[in-house]
């Protein structure tokens, strides 16, 4: 068994073509590492029955000549994900009980290619949070030391795969939900181009920055997750998809120019800043040019994400209101009462807080000088990265200032919020970023750095992120 979730997809993919596993063994592993690591809570919902159905239909498919890189391949999907006939709750008691109707778009490609859903992972309630603390069911415990957090939102997923209880996993990213539980759990997470893969399906926070995408253990697996999910969905009107995306990933950087710029050193704590150093060395030992750019928006995208993502965040969530959509509490006499004993009772207290903060900057007086001001600021961000962009193939920077915190540590939202600097840039601009591991904390922690590109680049900056982590000493 472990001999089995010791593979890479890639791995697994070529000894089920061979012969020398069946996706039922495969399955059954996965099955049983998730029981035996229960208590890393990374799974509200374990889909052991339609798992090996699944995996007994695909070993028939490839029994019959079919081919595919995910046929037959246990995987994870984030519990915002809409699943048919699996419990889909956001990790909110509001959709505590709710049973989608219908397969999410992405949902419907991986079964399309074979893959074997084993469950929905644990999250931050509503994809709003940083460390996956937000969750009605619990935390997430990071399998590196489980008395730290895992990130999030999208933590569930980036730790099942750190702790080989699936071989990929599907996240969604909003300012960082992806690549930075990547960084916190030491493997790789992909956010791709906003439009390349379709939202249909996916329950919204914040409409005009989520994203849904791969985490794996290497580039290379997740480039295989990102070829099913990212082709165009008519029912996604954002929807365009990628059709230019490699083979595999065997590129270099001899000749690529790496962007860094002074304003992403001043955020990172010692340990991030040395690897960070580190990771720049290692683009020129690998015969990449350092160019030096300057990105005077990075102080204010924090700002402006938290504003928009806010707004955004209370025009979705008003949909939850007892009657229409969502749990409904007990003992109300008239419909204003419904609401606010249904809101108070099944929201948490982050969900609350960024709805607060929508409706404040959006209400009359206040418009103008917030979310206005905030979505003309994000033009000019975009406007300030894509200029970069322009003089180099891809920005390095950190993922995350630190690497992953005590659960408990960071109970200030403000504190927690910063954690999001180094991400939140890339989902205000729409660009395609990967967060790859890139050595250790002082205490053993992993850490990540991250590689932003041009959109629609997709393939090429999982092509130098893979170069970048294989380069600096670790295998992705």
């Amino acid at each position: 068994m472990n001999a089995i979730l010791d593979m890479t997809l890639t791995e697994l993919s070529a000894h089920m073509d061979e012969g020398k596993i069946s996706s039922v063994d495969a399955t059954k592993a996965c099955l049983d590492r998730i029981g035996k690591t229960a208590a890393l809570n990374n799974f509200l919902t374990v889909c052991e029955s339609e798992a090996l159905s699944y995996a007994k239909e695909a070993d028939a498919r490839r029994k019959n000549g079919e081919k595919g890189v995910l046929l037959g391949v246990p995987v994870a999907v984030k519990d915002n994900i809409s699943t048919l006939g699996i419990k889909t709750t956001c990790a909110s008691e509001f959709l505590n009980n709710y049973i989608p109707p219908f397969d999410a778009f992405v949902v419907k490609q991986l079964k399309k290619a074979g893959a074997v859903i084993v469950g929905k992972t644990n999250m931050d309630e509503f994809a709003m949070g940083c460390t996956n603390e937000h969750s009605a069911f619990g935390a997430v415990h990071n399998v590196h030391d489980t008395s730290r957090v895992s990130g999030g939102s999208s933590g569930g997923s980036a730790n099942c795969v750190a702790a080989k209880q699936v071989f990929a996993s599907l996240g969604s990213d909003t300012g960082g939900s992806i690549r930075e539980p990547a960084s916190y759990c030491g493997v790789v997470g992909f956010k791709p181009t906003y439009s390349a893969v379709s939202r249909n399906g996916l329950i919204a926070f914040a409409s005009s920055l989520d994203q849904i995408g791969p985490i794996a253990r290497t580039c290379a697996d997740a480039l295989q997750v990102l070829k099913v999910i990212s082709a165009h969905d008519g029912c996604d009107s954002t929807s365009v998809g990628l059709d230019n995306l490699p083979v595999n990933l065997d590129g270099s950087l001899k000749g690529k120019k790496i962007g860094v710029a002074k304003q992403f050193m001043s955020g990172a704590d010692s340990d991030v800043l040395r690897e960070y150093k580190r990771a720049i060395k290692t683009v020129e030992d690998m015969g990449g040019e350092i160019v030096e750019v300057s990105i005077q928006s990075f102080d204010a995208a924090l700002a402006v994400y938290y504003v928009l993502s806010s707004a955004e965040a209370a025009s979705n969530l008003s949909r939850y209101d007892g009657v229409k959509y969502g749990r409904r509490a007990d003992g109300y006499k008239d419909i204003n009462e419904l609401y606010v004993k249904s809101r108070t009772q099944f929201f948490g207290d982050e969900v609350k807080r960024r709805i607060m903060i929508g409706n404040y900057v959006l209400s009359s007086g206040y418009y103008d000088a917030y979310y206005v001001r905030a979505a003309k600021t994000r033009t000019l961000i975009k406007d300030e990265y894509l200029r970069a962009l322009d003089v180099c193939d891809a920005l390095l920077c950190p993922t995350a200032p630190t690497a992953a915190p005590k659960i408990g540590e960071e109970a200030k939202p403000d504190k927690t919020y910063y954690s999001d600097i180094y991400t939140v840039p890339v989902n205000i601009a729409g660009l395609p970023a990967v967060s790859v591991p890139f050595g250790k904390a002082s205490d053993g922690m992993p850490i990540g750095m991250q590689v932003i590109g041009r959109p629609y680049a997709d393939g090429d900056i999982l092509a130098i992120g893979d170069c970048l982590c294989n380069g600096g000493g670790a295998k992705c």
